[in-house]
């Protein structure tokens, strides 16, 4: 290398974990967040007091990769499967997995459903505010409408047999979680979207736990990110 190179590390560094500086997917806040170890800090919380060495992890909305790569390095965990709607984001966090030298951590491009289909799904060039719902504002400059898989929720779950499920699907939970098999988690994570779902949608979430015999963990729960577990 030359001598008058500066040796830049193409990473930033957050909990251990390792996310390639690929300014199209981290920038501003993000960037500073991840590095002050402040990203996903609510929900970090949650998941490592639920995860146990051996469990298997679904993860439904894996954004930037973070938390599957979480639950990949901090526990001994059998494997961790990730479905993401935006496909843009895909290989982001194949690049994470490969960053951190996982081989426990999948990522499906796709959401999950009642049945296999395709849906529509909105991607913004703020990535992480991409949804399956357009909102007020969209345009074609701003917004990009692509299909995506849908996936059969109860073939997907029979396969997996998922020990804890981590959920941030930007207000599909309220139609999603009711039409779930949860009765073979021992615990949940979900980040509520209460702008988009209201309060009929937080109920049927809480109601489909507590139908799934998952009660409401307040020591793990701040706000919008809930935490449910089957026995405290």
């Amino acid at each position: 290398m030359d001598g008058n190179t500066p040796n830049r590390d193409p990473y930033i560094t957050s909990k251990g974990m390792k996310f390639p500086k690929d300014g199209h997917f981290i920038t501003g806040q993000l960037r500073g967040a991840l590095r002050d170890n402040r990203y996903e800090a609510k929900e970090t919380n949650c998941v490592l007091k639920l995860v146990r060495d051996e469990d298997t992890v679904i993860e439904l909305g894996a954004g930037i990769g973070y938390m599957s790569t979480l639950v990949a390095t901090r526990r001994k965990i059998k494997n961790v499967f990730a479905f993401e709607a935006n496909p843009s984001l895909i290989p982001y966090i194949q690049s994470v997995h490969e960053a951190n030298g996982l081989t426990n951590a999948h990522v499906t491009h796709g959401i999950l459903g009642k049945r296999n289909g395709s849906t529509n799904f909105y991607v913004r060039k703020n990535l992480l505010s991409s949804s399956m719902e357009p909102l007020e504002g969209d345009t074609p400059e701003t917004t990009e409408k692509v299909k995506v898989d849908v996936l059969n929720a109860g073939h997907v779950i029979k396969e997996i047999k998922p020990d804890i499920l981590i959920a941030d699907i930007e207000g599909a939970e309220a139609t999603l979680l009711p039409h779930l098999d949860m009765s073979g988690l021992r615990g949940a994570m979900i980040e509520l979207h209460p702008q988009y779902i209201g309060p009929d949608g937080v109920n049927a979430v809480f109601r489909a736990m507590m139908d799934a015999g998952l009660a409401y963990y307040a020591r793990a729960s701040t706000h919008k990110v809930v935490c449910f577990r089957r026995a405290w």
